[in-house]
């Protein structure tokens, strides 16, 4: 059976509506556009509900910005804000808490270079609390932030470092920032996604690690994610959709071309993408800028997630602190 992989919920939402009448039961939707920024809020109420999208009871919201792939320094600023935005409604963060940020994936492999790139300017204040707590005071939030790497570099699940340094620190937060497979390409780098419910790292590409959620740190998990990669089934898949629609359109109706074209079934264009992709079923494709994405999107989001765990700081303090 095709199986198209997705990490965002707004996905999974569409990919039901593609083949059931009327919106899924169980879940949600709110939907707000402003100055160029689209924000679905995708809530799953319930099991039916969560069943339906192959993803667990919480809160998704997503911002998207296509305009993002250009460089527009304005638009950079408002998406970071409404990251800080929604990050502070779909959590509890606020001065008087300790939060620890983690960096999911691999600095060595661009595209999952996400969660480090991120981590390198965010604002870290846990040693300035405790060390300097008469000059800082109150005036800052706790901040840690560390990026573990993954299972082939370090020999040790990331779900493991995680868990015993949120043993060891007792955060009353954690945020998980982690590259992400979408399933159009238009997505990439311009869209970001935001739950209540953890991460399993490496799902979106079939390589799926232990989950990092309330159940396993047994403290509020918030994940922050943006698509870098496509599955090139997909890609395939949706082409030749077109092809397939572009083909009848032309061609003469009841013709034998026609006929082949309307009965073709998902199983049959399946096979027919394995034995285009053959032996590279599993390829995974990312943009050629996609260094340049990843510079810029872990900017926007370092800025979102400061300016969400330090409102009492100036963007000119917060530059200060960064590293």
């Amino acid at each position: 059976m095709f199986s198209i992989r997705t990490d965002l919920a707004v996905e999974a939402r569409e990919l039901y509506k593609d083949g059931h009448a009327g919106e899924i039961p169980g879940v949600s939707i709110d939907e707000k556009e402003e100055d160029g920024i689209k924000v679905v809020k995708v809530s799953i109420l319930n099991d039916e509900g969560a069943k339906a999208m192959g993803k667990p009871i919480g809160d998704y919201i997503t911002i998207e910005a296509p305009d993002l792939r250009y460089r527009d320094i304005e638009l950079e600023d408002k998406v970071a804000q409404k990251l800080a935005d929604v990050v502070k409604e779909i959590s509890n963060v606020n001065v008087n808490i300790k939060t620890l940020v983690i960096g999911l994936g691999n600095w060595n492999v661009t595209p999952d270079a996400l969660g480090p790139k991120v981590i390198e300017n965010i604002i870290v204040t846990r040693h300035l609390k405790e060390l300097a707590p008469l000059q800082f005071g109150d005036n800052i939030c706790s901040v840690s932030a560390m990026a573990p790497g993954v299972l082939g570099i370090t020999g040790i699940e990331t779900a493991e470092i995680v868990k015993s340094i949120v043993d060891k620190i007792k955060p009353d937060l954690v945020i998980t920032i982690d590259a992400l497979a979408s399933r159009r390409i238009e997505r990439l780098a311009t869209t970001i996604q935001i739950s209540n419910t953890g991460i399993s790292p490496g799902s979106g590409i079939g390589n799926k690690r232990s989950a990092i959620n309330m159940e396993s740190l047994g403290v509020p998990v918030v994940a922050v994610g943006v698509p870098t990669v496509v599955d090139a089934a997909t890609i395939a898949n949706d082409a030749i959709d077109h092809l397939e629609s572009t083909l009848v359109k032309n061609t003469t109706r009841n013709s034998p071309l026609y006929n082949v074209l309307k009965n073709m079934d998902k199983e049959d264009k399946y096979a027919l993408i394995k034995e285009v992709l053959s032996p590279d079923e599993n390829l995974i494709v990312t943009p050629k800028e996609i260094d340049l994405f990843i510079k810029n999107i872990s900017s926007i989001l370092s800025r979102g997630i400061n300016l969400a765990l330090q409102p009492n700081l100036t963007v000119d303090e917060m530059n200060q602190l960064v590293h």
